[in-house]
């Protein structure tokens, strides 16, 4: 499966925690995220992570193409609700383009948890049916 990761600043060291609690499952999946993201979680895991640009320079939009491209099947967007920055209308389409193309979408801990357990469990076999 191809899973996205990014997450706003605040939230950082939350999705670096989150992949290192559930490396193990993360490892079995290609992985793409914003730039910045995507590093961090390559300095706590080892974990291989295709990197796009940082989100407010451009990453976001790569992000949002590879979703309109099918190119996702399970996103986790750690977003701090309480901060509004300048990419808030590129995290507005991400969140359209996922409704759009059905791809699961975690905005927080508990439900990044819940579908992280369910794709170890064989749950997303269905968007397989999306290729």
């Amino acid at each position: 499966m191809k899973i996205a990761l990014t997450a706003h600043n605040a939230k950082k060291t939350l999705m670096q925690n989150f992949c290192i609690a559930y490396r193990g499952i993360l490892s079995k999946n290609e992985l793409y995220a914003t730039g910045t993201t995507g590093r961090l979680i390559e300095e706590a895991t080892n974990l291989t992570v295709h990197k796009y640009l940082t989100g407010h320079l451009g990453g976001m939009q790569q992000l949002g193409a590879q979703i309109e491209d099918n190119g996702v099947d399970l996103m986790i967007f750690l977003r701090d609700p309480l901060t509004v920055g300048p990419d808030e209308p590129s995290t507005i389409n991400i969140f359209q383009q996922c409704d759009n193309h059905n791809i699961p979408l975690a905005t927080n801990l508990a439900t990044a948890e819940l579908l992280i357990k369910s794709l170890d469990r064989g749950d997303f076999e269905w968007r397989e049916m999306y290729h």
